[in-house]
């Protein structure tokens, strides 16, 4: 794109003075071009090689090698933002009541993602109001931790909750009393406690090496005056003692039937008569939400009790049921919490959007390749949620108008006016 600029001389002070280009024009390129290159990459999930065919086809001459630092560098800024939404996201749940008027819970899920020919996994983390992204090497307790805290450097903590968790975690009354021993109440960094348990309790094996960290990590976590209270999930054993309380998600609890294919015709009978029963329950849950009442929920939790203590003589079955019947806590949740949903959808359909860049791209190169991702993926999601234009967005950010309000500033907007009362009925 050519540009005429004006040109002015001054004879009061002998100079001569050039009118500046537009914002975000910087070397041969735009930020039109640009943000169309993150938009074909992110929204529609065209390649790196297409992007460069189409742009050819237009008539712009441009190497790959430029569209790849485009779309590895994104733009200055694009980290801290998404660092903001999250911030923002996680906030939401503090300031709004526990589900009156949006969301006091965060939805999570995760789906694998290779970076450089490696397997990691892509948590997802969301609620009504974003959604955020993080590829992480690894999926364990610690992990999700790490995830809940926004990416900030661990903290460990040894208290009264921490060795109640050794001991929940099978540790041995001796191991507990030598981490006893430890100053209590005193935030260590990971580095730190690892030193101190090597000098006080030399003789530990790994297995509780492993555990003394987790469970001073989740005291210390629990310290905190913004950890999340509630938290959506499926079944997965590292989430358990995170959050204050757990809602599982009866969709995914249902699909453990229906992958089950018996082979023998009673067997199909049985299965599908208490695939049944469950979905009458389901759909009464769902009648509950909308008029809870304390002798409804204490009807529900007897019905509960009464479903899945039945006995089939089909053993995977019953062992299913069985196991169903030890989540009846975090799967009632919403006896408690009306307000909660009975699924972990949010989270499910957001972690669409990586499985789909995954179909098409394979995997990032590179660990920044995959932190531009997470970024991307967060400002994407966030933004279909209060209808904004992502490739204006985008385009205000790459020029560096930044004229349109942040990302992290309509989610604290909306928090504040549903904090303040709203219509809005969950879903």
């Amino acid at each position: 794109m050519k540009f005429r600029k004006e040109k002015y001389y001054a004879p009061s002070t002998g100079k001569t003075y050039l009118a500046p280009l537009p914002d975000g024009y910087h070397g041969e390129f735009g930020p039109t071009v640009k943000s169309l290159c993150l938009l074909f990459s992110h929204l529609c999930n065209v390649t790196e090689p297409k992007i460069a065919d189409l742009l050819e086809n237009f008539g712009i001459a441009i190497s790959s090698g430029q569209i790849s630092a485009w779309l590895t560098g994104a733009y200055p800024g694009i980290q801290e933002e998404k660092q903001a939404i999250v911030e923002a996201g996680l906030a939401s749940s503090l300031t709004v009541p526990l589900y009156g008027g949006l969301s006091a819970g965060q939805h999570m899920d995760d789906t694998g993602t290779r970076v450089d020919g490696k397997n990691y996994h892509c948590q997802i983390l969301c609620n009504p109001l974003y959604g955020a992204y993080f590829t992480t090497a690894g999926k364990d307790r610690l992990t999700i931790i790490d995830v809940l805290r926004n990416g900030r450097p661990r903290v460990f903590r040894i208290n009264e909750e921490a060795l109640d968790l050794l001991l929940r975690f099978g540790l041995s009354k001796r191991v507990a009393e030598q981490v006893r021993q430890l100053p209590f109440q005193q935030d260590w960094s990971e580095e730190d406690l690892q030193r101190r348990l090597t000098e006080q309790i030399p003789d530990l094996n790994q297995g509780p090496r492993g555990r003394i960290p987790e469970a001073a990590a989740l005291a210390a976590y629990h310290a905190e005056s913004g950890h999340v209270r509630l938290l959506v999930r499926d079944d997965a054993r590292q989430f358990r003692l995170v959050a204050d309380e757990l809602a599982l998600c009866w969709i995914h609890d249902g699909r453990h039937y229906q992958s089950m294919t018996p082979c023998v015709p009673p067997h199909r009978e049985w299965l599908e008569a208490f695939r049944k029963r469950c979905r009458d329950f389901y759909k009464e849950l769902l009648v509950y939400r909308q008029s809870p009442a304390p002798d409804r929920a204490a009807q529900l939790r007897n019905e509960f009790d009464e479903l899945f203590s039945t006995v089939t003589g089909y053993d995977e079955l019953d062992q299913r049921i069985a196991r169903t019947r030890a989540d009846k806590t975090y799967l009632l949740t919403v006896l408690k919490h009306p307000e909660v949903p009975l699924h972990n959808n949010p989270a499910e359909l957001d972690a669409r959007t990586r499985v789909r860049k995954r179909v098409v791209s394979y995997g990032p190169r590179s660990v920044a390749g995959a932190r531009t991702w997470d970024a991307m993926e967060t400002l994407l999601s966030t933004a279909k949620k209060p209808g904004v234009n992502f490739f204006q967005y985008i385009r205000d950010r790459v020029s560096g108008a930044r004229q349109m309000p942040s990302l992290a500033d309509l989610i604290k907007q909306r928090t504040e006016t549903m904090g303040l009362g709203s219509s809005w009925a969950p879903p």
